[in-house]
């Protein structure tokens, strides 16, 4: 399947959001969902971005029954191991599933670790459900592996009133 991989720009924000809102439904979290386009525009696209993103498009004549071509997208922002040090950190990797299995997903992420590469990174950090197996398979086969398991790692959050109250001093 014919497809292009290139940086994202202002002018993608909505389909960002779109691709957004299909990934939070997949995962049924779609009413955690409160980033709007113009956040996306602001946060993605200012002086100092705290994200970055790259998308998947393919021609006209294979754009979706929707009128879609932007078929996927993966969001990542750079980060620091006190390990290791440079890292970088894929928040997203979404393909939208009449076109998953084609190759859109592997471009993606392997352009996320080309750029991290370039950056003199030395990981690759993400997140995925843990059932979301073909997902954690995909992964796996790509070389990644689960360092829940292997190092005993758990992802944790702090939001709302509680990162407030520990924002108090």
């Amino acid at each position: 399947m014919d497809f292009s991989i290139r940086a994202a720009n202002l002018d993608d924000c909505k389909d960002i959001a779109r691709m957004i809102m299909e990934l939070a439904e997949y995962e049924k979290v779609s009413d955690h969902v409160k980033v709007t386009q113009k956040d996306l525009e602001q946060d993605g696209f200012s002086k100092n971005p705290f994200f970055h993103g790259i998308i998947a498009e393919v021609p006209e004549q294979h754009k979706t029954k929707e009128g879609h071509t932007k078929i996927g997208y993966a969001l990542y922002f750079y980060s620091y191991s006190s390990f290791v040090g440079r890292a970088i950190y894929m928040e997203d990797l979404y393909v939208m599933p009449e076109f998953r299995g084609k190759g859109v997903g592997k471009a993606l992420i392997s352009k996320v670790a080309q750029l991290g590469l370039a950056a003199g990174s030395h990981q690759l950090n993400f997140t995925v459900l843990d059932w979301n197996k073909p997902s954690v398979d995909f992964y796996l086969s790509q070389g990644c592996f689960d360092i829940t398991t292997t190092m005993g790692y758990h992802c944790m959050r702090c939001e709302g009133e509680a990162l407030k109250h520990l924002a108090q001093l």
